[in-house]
């Protein structure tokens, strides 16, 4: 006669109970070793690096937005060393094809046959820097890519790797010869990452740190020569990631905040749905960066701006009043009422 499992006060049985313990412990060790890694890279930018991470373990891509010289590239370059994956960047330029992301097939005289040439879109981690340098055309290459982790060139459909992750940059006071994203590739983006100026002591220790032949380039190939985490190990994570639970009152509060952004009156484009299931993923994978293995409050509110802002348009005539996205998502916060 089988044994009934136990069930505990919420309801969850041991073994359920169980498990989820192993699989936040699992997390917390692996996300613990790679923050370590990129903090000794990367000097300040904690919050960065944080969504960076929450980026990676809820599988999605993210847009990261700076002035040049904060260490865009290198967030991008360490994270790949840390978990052991293929890099590559492509420098989008105006004249770009898309061909010369995705591929093409070329006709091989020895064979008499065409052959498939894959670009470099092919790999793990992907930088796409200065995206908005590329015309849309050239853009749009990177739609199906982002969604659909697979690439059509000449009719013929690649699949991409399993851990397929997107990078863009973008420098956000240059206007000149760039091409603003189109709304429904800016939606393909988990979170939008800005990456400011950083704090007086890390520019002083970064100086103190190259002045003493200690660069973080240097730092790089000395601390990352060898993975943090092994084949196999990110998947297991963001497996892991996938079973952090969310409460009802947590989905439903959620739902709220996207909706409440599509009834502000200075709002003219609202979070879609793709946002609010984005901001449920980003949550789970933050609150398993706090090692929990449920998502609170504080992790949603935490990841509303990142998640929702790049996803919003404001009304022009609100917009020529000065009202700035952020005190928009900020009054969506404050009204909508937070589930104990």
């Amino acid at each position: 006669m089988n044994e009934k499992p136990v069930v505990n006060s919420d309801g969850k049985s041991g073994r359920a109970a169980m498990q989820s313990s192993e699989s936040s412990a699992m997390i917390t060790s692996g996300a613990r070793r790679v923050r370590e890694a990129l903090s000794r890279v990367i000097v300040g930018q904690k919050e960065a690096i944080d969504l960076a991470l929450v980026t990676l373990l809820a599988g999605g891509h993210a847009l990261i937005e700076g002035v040049p010289g904060v260490g865009k590239t290198l967030l991008v370059k360490a994270l790949a060393r840390a978990v052991a994956g293929d890099f590559q960047r492509i420098q989008f330029t105006p004249d770009l094809m898309p061909a010369d992301v995705t591929g093409t097939s070329i006709f091989d005289l020895r064979t008499q046959e065409f052959r498939l040439v894959r670009g470099p879109i092919f790999t793990n981690f992907l930088l796409a820097d200065e995206i908005n340098r590329a015309p849309a055309k050239t853009q749009s290459a990177l739609l199906e890519a982002m969604q659909e982790r697979q690439v059509t060139i000449d009719r013929e459909t690649c699949a991409l790797s399993p851990v397929f992750v997107v990078f863009a940059t973008q420098n956000p006071i240059e206007h000149q010869g760039t091409y603003p994203l189109p709304e429904a590739q800016k939606d393909r983006f988990l979170v939008k990452i800005r990456m400011d100026y950083p704090a007086a002591e890390d520019e002083n220790e970064l100086a103190r740190l190259v002045a003493g032949g200690d660069s973080p380039e240097r730092r790089l190939a000395e601390e990352l020569s060898v993975p943090v985490l092994q084949s196999g190990e990110l998947e297991q994570l963001r497996d892991a990631t996938a079973r952090v639970r969310v409460s009802d009152a947590i989905s439903g509060y959620i739902v709220s905040l996207a909706r409440q952004t599509r009834q502000h009156a200075a709002v003219w484009v609202g979070a879609g749905p793709r946002a609010t299931l984005a901001l449920l993923s980003a949550s789970r994978a933050l609150a398993a960066l706090e090692e929990r293995d449920f998502v609170a409050p504080e992790d949603v509110k935490t990841l509303a701006a990142p998640v929702l802002a790049h996803r919003m348009l404001l009304r022009p005539d609100f917009e020529m009043e000065g009202v700035e996205i952020s005190e928009v998502i900020n009054a969506v916060l404050e009204a909508v009422e937070v589930p104990r």
